[in-house]
């Protein structure tokens, strides 16, 4: 078994230790013991998460915040302190290692089975926004400074586009073209936070399916994990990155574009969802451009592969040739979907939010 279990106090007598999940950036076990008492051992991919410190303050401050609303281990992420009462152990060669209590009679989706279970998935992450609408944002650290700041996934694009190393841009200029036709509008809620219309908010950045447990038995929700990008952020961002891998009706890198398509229906359950748990903490502004904040995320999205294509494919995992193109494409044909049926989805969300108000 791992050696780093021993800098932690474990209720019982550990049993076994083994590879858990299908998580890609940090090693994930499940540690077993004899109590029985089930534990979720991590080791941190410090490669990726470069402050360990900051990023372990910030989770140990939102899920203690959390914990003083809901006392109870199912229903928040809970955190296991070292012997020596930190929020992590280090080992003599510069590993990290975090463990939480495992969540029981639990289940984590990686797709969405139905309808219900995105609007699940939605009331989770409402119900996250909610409880830490009176956490202050700007106390936590930028785990992954400019994550969501559009306007500098743009700067990058450019600076791309002009040394072009691979000679690659000759091949997408299509695709160059609409990132660039939706350049100033995909800035627009960043500038809008500088502004002050919109207000910074404790946001997840990773609202994925997977992230949320659910009950095993009445597939209502329990928690929300996976807690290494809670940042400052906007509610919609959060909002809207749900919306682009929720309601995309084709896996994110479909080479056929005519499976590509923008479920409404869809949009309307994670909205339905979304607004019952945290509509009456968001803004009129907020709720108003939750729209946007899935176009945005979409288009942000879009960029950044486009972006790792013209690179040479650095950053995103590639299985096969142009793979980060056609990962573009689909979220470029997403947007398109949404610009048609644009004023359904405002209607959607006017009307669903005004039963939560």
């Amino acid at each position: 078994m791992l050696p780093m279990i021993a800098s932690f106090p474990i209720v019982g007598t550990p049993l076994s230790c083994e590879r858990y999940g299908s998580g890609h950036i940090n090693e994930t076990y499940l540690l077993k013991t004899d109590a029985p008492h089930d534990y979720i051992l991590q080791k941190i991919n410090h490669n990726i998460f470069k402050d360990v410190d900051g990023l372990m303050r910030n989770i140990a401050a939102v899920t203690s915040f959390l914990y003083e609303k809901t006392p109870d281990s199912r229903r928040v992420l809970t955190l296991v302190k070292t012997k020596e009462g930190k929020n992590y152990a280090q080992t003599e060669n510069g590993e990290y290692f975090r463990l939480y209590e495992f969540v029981t009679d639990s289940i984590c989706l990686d797709k969405v089975e139905s309808k219900e279970d995105f609007y699940q998935s939605a009331v989770a992450f409402g119900q996250f926004q909610n409880q830490l609408a009176a956490f202050p944002a700007d106390t936590l650290t930028e785990t992954i400074p400019h994550f969501h700041d559009t306007i500098d996934r743009y700067r990058i694009f450019h600076e791309a586009l002009e040394k072009d190393p691979l000679g690659r841009a000759a091949s997408c200029q299509e695709e160059i073209a609409f990132a660039l036709a939706h350049e100033e509008e995909g800035g627009s809620m960043v500038r809008m936070l500088r502004e002050g219309k919109l207000p910074l908010r404790v946001t997840h950045n990773d609202t994925k399916l997977n992230n949320v447990m659910l009950d095993a038995r009445e597939r209502t929700p329990l928690c929300v994990i996976d807690l290494d990008t809670v940042m400052p952020g906007l509610a919609g961002n959060d909002f809207g990155d749900s919306i682009r891998f929720g309601a995309n009706t084709a896996a994110e890198d479909e080479k056929d574009l005519s499976k590509v398509l923008f479920s409404l229906e869809l949009f309307e359950a994670y909205a339905e969802g979304f607004l019952s748990a945290c509509g009456s903490a968001l803004t009129e502004l907020e709720i108003a451009t939750l729209p946007l904040g899935a176009k945005l995320m979409t288009l942000e999205c879009g960029v950044r592969f486009l972006t790792d294509h013209l690179l040479g494919d650095t950053y995103f995992r590639i299985h096969r040739e142009n793979h980060n193109l056609d990962r573009c494409r689909t979220q470029f044909k997403l947007i398109a979907e949404m610009e048609m049926q644009w004023a359904q989805m405002e209607s959607a969300i006017e009307k669903i939010a005004a039963k939560y108000r």
